[in-house]
């Protein structure tokens, strides 16, 4: 009986333990303001639309759109795990909407990047897309990858150091690389709250691409 017990109660605490640790990962309706650093995410557009096709951006994946790096979103996040959807908030008006103007590749994305996560940020939507927009300015895109008529092999390591040498102040415990299939999908930089300077992100870090290589589609 006394074991029985001690099994049931075990089995509550690694359910609530679970529960914490979900809701750590993601945190849905968090405090609008209240989280420790940014990332800024850029996609790698040949990459991720070969591995999600145009279904999900079509604008991203026209035939001689001819686009390369392009901002997926900026992130508001915990050192462990992140908030999302902190809120209605205010849908980005026309004015907003121009600050977002080249930074994604479709209206659509942005709308719901500030709505998953500009909610977080604790910014009016014009001023979280001026953000994402001084993020992208502050990184220098390697050499290497700046045409990307050639479709490349890289490795996570070698391409983390690609960046940090384009990027004065930047280290490789302060990024991460996706991959998918074999195939680059995005790049992920950790920026202080201020967006002054990069900071370390252990958790970004650790999540990114655990593949040998993987190839750099060219751009189309």
């Amino acid at each position: 009986m006394i074991l029985k017990r001690l099994a049931v109660g075990l089995t509550a605490f690694c359910a609530l333990a679970g529960s914490a640790f979900a809701q750590g990962r993601n945190d849905r309706g968090g405090t609008p303001g209240e989280f420790d650093f940014y990332v800024l995410a850029l996609s790698w557009s040949p990459g991720f639309c070969e591995i999600e096709g145009d279904r999900r951006n079509r604008e991203q994946c026209a035939p001689g759109a001819n686009l390369g790096f392009v901002v997926h979103g900026l992130w508001p996040q915990y050192e462990r795990g992140y908030p999302s959807d902190c809120g209605p908030g205010r849908s980005p008006s026309r004015i907003a909407m121009e600050q977002a103007e080249g930074l994604f590749p479709s209206d659509g994305l942005a709308r719901h990047q500030w709505r998953k996560h500009g909610t977080c940020s604790g910014s009016s939507p014009a001023d979280y897309f001026a953000d994402v927009r001084r993020a992208r300015e502050k990184i220098k895109i390697p050499p290497a990858l700046q045409k990307g008529d050639i479709e490349q092999s890289w490795t996570a390591l070698d391409l983390e150091r690609a960046f940090v040498d384009a990027n004065p102040g930047l280290r490789t415990d302060m990024m991460s690389v996706s991959c998918r299939r074999g195939v680059l999908e995005e790049v992920r930089i950790c920026f202080s709250k201020d967006l002054r300077g990069f900071r370390t992100c252990q958790e970004v870090d650790r999540s990114g691409c655990r593949a040998r290589d993987f190839r750099v589609n060219a751009i189309r």
